[in-house]
């Protein structure tokens, strides 16, 4: 007895609830795609996105400190324990905190030494990353890209966070 396909869409039916739904459900998709490739890279040198971006956003601001505050409100996903993914990189010695002493509640962090080393380690293999994520695409369409995820996003994000995510 042969087996018929459940994945043909049904005659008639459309294959999304909305036009929305189609264009979230090719996003996730896309992510899951591109992400697994940047997440091998990581791999490579024992981080995670979420820890890349957070030193490479320390970096940013180096010789300065960041607020632990102001570097969760930047990252690009949200870090639900934001201290743990702290220690992590302090215990590698790729970042430092210190407290204020003015105001001994508020924690600055600072990358370390290592920390640059390490990112211009990955830097590369993450730059060739992007290109085979991405590289298929030309630069006029990968700004149109650019823009219409901006525009997608913008009413989501936090006021504060706007201009920065957005350099």
């Amino acid at each position: 007895m042969t087996k018929t396909s459940t994945n043909a869409p049904t005659v008639g039916k459309p294959a999304f609830d909305s036009l929305e739904q189609e264009v979230f459900l090719n996003l996730w998709r896309t992510y899951d795609r591109l992400r697994s490739m940047e997440d091998e890279v990581f791999g490579r040198v024992g981080l995670s996105a979420q820890q890349y971006n957070a030193l490479r956003l320390l970096r940013s601001v180096y010789p300065d400190s960041m607020p632990t505050l102001v570097l969760g409100g930047r990252l690009i996903s949200r870090a639900p324990d934001m201290t743990r993914l702290l220690d992590r990189l302090e215990s590698r010695c790729l970042l430092v905190r210190e407290r204020r002493p003015e105001n001994r509640r508020v924690v600055e962090v600072r990358i370390a030494k290592e920390g640059t080393q390490l990112l211009d380690e990955v830097h590369d293999a993450l730059q060739e990353c992007h290109r085979q994520q991405l590289g298929h695409l030309d630069k006029k369409v990968l700004r149109q890209l650019a823009s219409l995820l901006k525009q997608a996003r913008q009413p989501h994000e936090d006021a504060e966070n706007l201009s920065f995510i957005d350099e």
